[in-house]
């Protein structure tokens, strides 16, 4: 039995090889990198499951090559990058995790409402600055800010990851306020917070957490009309997808005041290049797609994707399956 891992993120497959010998003890594990033609033809069309990481290109070609394969269990919540309709057409089943990072992601989130609120980069860098033109204190603040108890947060998409980053705001005194398509009034009154339609939201919203799916169906979700009904005040945060958000829209809405900034740990195009317009507008911060990351999210991520392989060649329906 062979089980092909494809990924450039990690240095060790130490727990793959633990978990999977204890219920295949002849097993066979190759890795490849993203490019991987060469291997495919030499022995990963023989594999009987795949474990990929997100930015893993999954195409047809490879699908069609796979002779043995039982499934494709992808190391996160991503699974855009697997062609799903070639890998039905070969019934090969795919699974992406979900909700391993729900806590990691909301701690993020709340940081950088923390962030926001406070400027304190903004402050230490400007404070020889300040010294030199005699500022100290009050005097260095240009711009009053509310309490963090008494601002808005609007949850774009409340699932786990955006019931978690709810919960954690609500601990703070703010006030939650939530849009999701596929939640009624009811059950979100249930959970505690208060559903709003997308206008609503936004024109009341101080933060804006965006927790949406990154499916063909949200791409580009939020745009320039969307942007203006916000305060200019206001900050939005993105730890989905970066194809929620239309980045030319955002970057036009920043420098016109629209709003006061963005925080952003996930683009449109993963990484990018040094000099994309999204890394040089002045109040917008882009950090490396790192939100989701702890030893404890990390273990996670990995126990659950090779539990889904596992019950994949098993034949078995796995916990969390894309189709």
């Amino acid at each position: 039995m062979l089980v092909w891992i494809i990924d450039e993120e990690w240095s060790d497959y130490d727990l793959e090889r633990e978990i999977l010998t204890k219920i295949f003890p002849n097993i066979e594990i190759k890795r490849s990198t993203y490019d991987y033609k060469e291997d495919l033809e030499n022995f990963g069309y023989k594999a009987d499951g795949i474990l990929c990481q997100v930015y893993a290109d999954i195409p047809r070609n490879t699908i069609n090559r796979l002779e043995n394969c039982k499934g494709i269990a992808v190391y996160g919540g991503g699974y855009d990058r697997v062609d799903i309709e070639a890998a039905k057409e070969n019934k090969i089943m795919v699974t992406n995790v979900q909700g391993y990072c729900a806590e990691d992601l909301a701690d993020y989130t709340i940081a950088s409402i923390y962030y926001a609120n406070k400027q304190i980069e903004k402050y230490a860098k400007n404070v020889s600055a300040d010294i030199k033109s005699g500022k100290w204190g009050a005097t260095s603040v240009d711009r009053l800010q509310n309490r963090i108890s008494n601002q808005t947060l609007l949850i774009i998409g409340l699932g786990t990851i955006g019931l978690a980053v709810a919960n954690r705001a609500k601990l703070l005194g703010m006030k939650v306020i939530a849009y999701d398509e596929f939640l009624d009034e009811e059950s979100i009154k249930k959970l505690g917070f208060e559903k709003v339609s997308w206008e609503e939201g936004l024109i009341q919203a101080d933060y804006v957490s965006v927790n949406l799916k990154g499916c063909d169906e949200n791409a580009d979700k939020i745009k320039y009309d969307s942007l203006k009904l916000m305060k200019n005040t206001a900050y939005i945060i993105n730890t989905s997808r970066g194809k929620v958000i239309n980045e030319e829209d955002l970057i036009r809405a920043v420098n016109e005041k629209l709003i006061a900034g963005a925080i952003l740990d996930v683009i449109k195009e993963e990484p990018g290049k040094v000099g994309d317009p999204i890394f040089e507008c002045e109040n917008i911060l882009v950090t490396p797609h790192i939100s989701y990351i702890s030893v404890e999210s990390f273990r996670a991520l990995k126990e659950f994707a090779i539990n889904n392989l596992i019950d994949m060649i098993n034949g078995k329906k796995p916990k969390d399956m894309v189709y």
